[in-house]
């Protein structure tokens, strides 16, 4: 299966096999006083064995939950009875959350069948699916020490890429901690973030039990921070709106680039473009052609980079896309982004 996410229904089915092995992730933000382990006590899907966050870390360093190195994962793995010829599902009581880093974790240290059941413990219940409680001590197994270097970045490698803008940065956190608004959960962390950095809340990509959104609902969310459209050079860029343009010039890391604007502080942004059809100060209506998809700024392939703000924020800009010989249904690339203002 290519899809990380398993329905209720597909792992009841499989409840009770050799072959299935089943992970209680759950864990809570220290501000929210709730204990994953004792929740887990209390009730678990049957033969689930809790995976501890907080313990299986680098304890070496003084940062809550670094990544533990091939052996100590191996040790742990060991201690869990986790086999790598198995499949594995990882779920939370909050619905997706502490599971995907359960997945993850994973995933890095070489267990390929891995994956997150959808809508967690409150899906199931609410499903009317069986639970147990107390501890299930595990079967030892001895897993060797694997690791997946493409699946995690060191620091330096994520300082490389804020200064190269080699690729995207994206912080799951919630809007005002991304903001700086509010202090950190955690004492001595600095408030905001990233710089370059995108803000996806893992919040909103869930429904209100807890499960993962649509693809077709998702979608939205990503591209409120500007959309990268895979197109060969020299494909026509049309203008979505009516509007004057304000800018058509190289800028930034945009490259190319036409900004329009249309009234009620509403503003189009096109990056990376080969070439301009329009000028600055020129009137232009949706449907006209005003510029051609290229490669230029920081872009490591041919595509259009489309951004939709208002009063200064990024929106959503699907419904701001007018359809036309170009194919403008967003899609999802890694071809590079647009620049923030400089």
């Amino acid at each position: 299966m290519n899809d990380p996410l398993v329905s209720t229904a597909w792992l009841a089915e499989r409840l009770g096999r050799e072959d299935v092995q089943i992970l209680d992730g759950s864990w809570w933000m220290p501000a929210e006083a709730r204990s994953g382990h004792a929740e887990y006590l209390d009730a678990h899907i049957p033969g689930a064995v809790f995976f501890d966050i907080d313990a299986i870390a680098d304890r070496t360093v003084d940062l809550p939950h670094m990544l533990p190195t091939p052996e100590q994962f191996a040790e742990a793995a060991g201690r869990l009875g986790l086999r790598r010829d198995a499949t594995i599902v990882a779920y939370d009581t909050y619905g997706v959350r502490a599971a995907a880093r359960v997945w993850w974790t994973l995933r890095v240290m070489g267990f390929s069948n891995v994956f997150v059941l959808d809508g967690g413990l409150r899906a199931w219940r609410a499903a009317g699916l069986p639970v147990e409680s107390g501890e299930v001590i595990p079967r030892p197994t001895t897993a060797a020490p694997a690791f997946e270097p493409t699946l995690v970045r060191s620091l330096d490698d994520v300082r490389r890429v804020i200064e190269s803008k080699s690729a995207q940065i994206v912080d799951a956190r919630g809007g005002p901690r991304f903001r700086g608004e509010v202090p950190e959960p955690r004492a001595g962390l600095r408030a905001g973030h990233m710089p370059g950095a995108s803000n996806v809340p893992f919040d909103g990509l869930l429904d209100a039990d807890g499960r993962m959104k649509s693809t077709r609902e998702l979608g939205p969310a990503f591209q409120q921070a500007g959309v990268d459209l895979a197109q060969p050079i020299g494909t026509p860029v049309y203008a979505t709106a009516d509007g004057i343009v304000s800018r058509a010039e190289p800028f930034s890391s945009y490259g190319n680039y036409i900004q329009i604007e249309h009234g009620g502080e509403l503003q189009t942004r096109f990056g990376h473009l080969s070439g301009f059809a329009v000028v600055a100060g020129e009137q232009v209506h949706k449907g006209q052609l005003i510029g051609y998809v290229g490669s230029t700024g920081r872009s490591t392939g041919p595509h259009l980079h489309y951004e939709v703000r208002v009063a200064g924020e990024a929106v959503d800009p699907r419904p701001y896309m007018v359809a036309t010989d170009l194919v403008v249904a967003p899609t999802s690339n890694a071809y590079g982004q647009g620049g923030p203002d400089e």
